[in-house]
């Protein structure tokens, strides 16, 4: 839904980042601009921030593929997280040499304006708490029965994004939808064959949401 934006790259000490364009407004896909997408263990998360930043945004609007913790969330649900849990690796960070960071967080600035905007085609179920994993692959069953303790909602990214943004000053206003139910968690298996399902199931919806998303913000 993109192809229309014009393609620009954007270097960075941390590396290019090639992103579209059209008037004010950007679009990223942080799993990179090829014909393969990126795995999320590969996504350069520091580049991709400090090349919004460098352009001058200071809003940041996620969108996240994720799996459900809950069984009230199910599939298909739009969601939007309020906090994060990343615990299994180190938070990226533009402070390798210095004891530095800032208190992390999601500022979700920009949330009461597309709730609003986007009802009542769209309900949003807010406040999730989203667990970060590493990648790329799935959870175990046993990981899933941990960390449904810890959060909402599973995925792979958000927790790097929100980090990063807090250290460069961007707000940053997440949404998000789940894609499928986490590995075992309503009797349900996980593999990448019927993950794709899931997202090509989705995908009419979430294109129409985020056209909705930039017809508020435009």
């Amino acid at each position: 839904m993109f192809s229309t934006w014009a393609e620009r790259t954007v270097e960075t000490k941390h590396g290019p980042v090639v992103l579209r364009q059209q008037g004010e407004r950007v679009v990223l896909n942080r799993h990179g601009a090829g014909p393969a997408p990126l795995p999320p263990h590969r996504i350069n998360f520091r580049a991709n921030l400090a090349a919004l930043a460098e352009l001058g945004f200071q809003e940041i609007v996620s969108f996240n593929s994720v799996g459900s913790l809950r069984p009230q969330l199910a599939p298909g649900t739009f969601i939007s997280c309020a906090d994060y849990v990343g615990l299994q690796q180190g938070p990226a960070t533009y402070f390798d040499d210095e004891l530095k960071g800032g208190a992390p967080g999601i500022a979700n600035s920009l949330l009461p304006r597309l709730i609003a905007g986007l009802a009542p085609e769209f309900t949003v179920a807010t406040g999730q708490t989203y667990v970060q994993m590493r990648g790329p692959r799935f959870e175990t069953k046993a990981e899933i029965r941990i960390i449904r303790h810890w959060g909402d909602v599973v995925g792979m990214t958000l927790a790097h994004e929100a980090d990063l943004c807090t250290e460069l000053g961007l707000r940053y206003t997440s949404l998000g939808i789940v894609d499928n139910y986490a590995n075992g968690l309503e009797g349900t298996a996980i593999d990448f064959a019927s993950f794709k399902q899931h997202v090509q199931g989705n995908q009419a919806r979430v294109n129409r949401f985020i056209a909705r998303t930039l017809e508020i913000l435009a």
